[in-house]
């Protein structure tokens, strides 16, 4: 059977046959009641749920209070000891600079050098592999008993640079003509060309030349051949000869001809031209083309590269001179070859 009474009859009967008890569950139902909650007599005594536990990671966390000493400031680090590009007049100025301000300054600590063994990992991350290849490399020069190939000396003696542009947004056939006409020409030429020229890529190409003529300054030493002797005439006020011990000869002009059979004038043997200019097919690209009544047509432009290979006068010059060997070389050619005559018959043959 179900008694089924009034919560505020229930409360009365309760609070009557209840009142040795503690004042303070009643109190509770007094105000659950005052309050409108809906709650009963069976969910009072249920047992509330526990909250869950914390992460431990997490109260170990919130434990932690922040540290109020400041972070320590990055050390700057310095070359390896063994760096080529530490000159020693460098260190013995900063010593000497250090040991007179130390009794001024408070001495500060010295900066960490580099480890190479740290820097391995970056700069040799394949030591085996690289072992074998000088081992390779070691048994070769052995088997050739140290005798350069043909190739290998050029390679040795000679600098090249080669310079691949990003793509142009133009195509094979209006980029070509650029290219074969800047190809053989100096390098400062190849730019007076591209400046004046009326291709809309032209100046495209004329910012690629001047990237890759600084890039194989830089990056190969190309060029820099006068650098000396310009500084020796100019000390000497420009008039000076420069010649005799301890200074350097200026190189006379040399005139040579290039492959393509036209004369040039050479003054100094590093500097650059273009010995090589070819382009390159990229992608193609997607353009809209809005017509007439609300039509799109998809448009395909094409990309194009350019392509350089730098050298220097010294290059050009050996290759003339290669050449007129070859042609020095050459046989004369006689129009009755002094030959014993063959297949001779007694009859004739028709």
């Amino acid at each position: 059977m179900n008694l089924k009474l009034p919560s505020r009859r229930l409360f009365r009967s309760s609070l009557a046959l209840s009142k040795s008890h503690n004042q303070s569950h009643f109190a509770l139902f007094l105000r659950c009641h005052q309050s409108h909650q809906r709650r009963t007599l069976f969910e009072f005594f249920r047992r509330k749920k526990q909250p869950p536990p914390l992460d431990p990671l997490a109260a170990d966390f919130l434990k932690r209070k922040p540290s109020t000493k400041p972070s320590p400031l990055p050390q700057r680090g310095d070359l390896a000891p063994s760096s080529i590009f530490e000159s020693t007049d460098l260190k013995t100025s900063q010593s000497s600079s250090i040991a007179g301000s130390s009794a001024a300054t408070p001495r500060t600590p010295a900066p960490i050098r580099r480890d190479p063994q740290i820097m391995a990992a970056a700069l040799d991350p394949q030591p085996m592999a690289r072992k074998r290849w000088e081992r390779n490399m070691l048994i070769r020069d052995i088997r050739q008993r140290h005798r350069l190939s043909k190739t290998r000396k050029i390679l040795r003696t000679e600098r090249s640079s080669l310079s691949k542009s990003h793509m142009f947004k133009t195509s094979v056939k209006k980029l070509g003509p650029l290219a074969r006409q800047i190809a053989g020409k100096p390098i400062e030429d190849a730019i007076v060309q591209m400046r004046f020229s009326r291709k809309k890529v032209a100046g495209e190409v004329l910012k690629h030349l001047e990237y890759a003529r600084d890039e194989a300054i830089v990056r190969k030493g190309m060029g820099l051949g006068g650098v000396g002797a310009e500084g020796d005439v100019e000390a000497q006020g420009g008039n000076a000869k420069v010649g005799g011990e301890g200074k350097k000869e200026v190189e006379k002009a040399i005139v040579v001809i290039d492959k393509k059979g036209k004369r040039r004038l050479v003054k100094d043997k590093t500097d650059m031209y273009v010995d090589q200019a070819w382009v390159g097919r990229g992608s193609y690209g997607q353009m809209p083309d809005y017509r007439a009544r609300g039509q799109v047509n998809t448009m395909r432009p094409p990309y194009t590269s350019i392509s350089v290979i730098l050298k220097e006068e010294a290059t050009r010059i050996r290759l003339a001179e290669e050449r007129e060997q070859k042609r020095q070389r050459k046989k004369v050619w006689v129009p009755l070859p002094d030959r014993p005559i063959t297949a001779q018959r007694q009859y004739c043959l028709w």
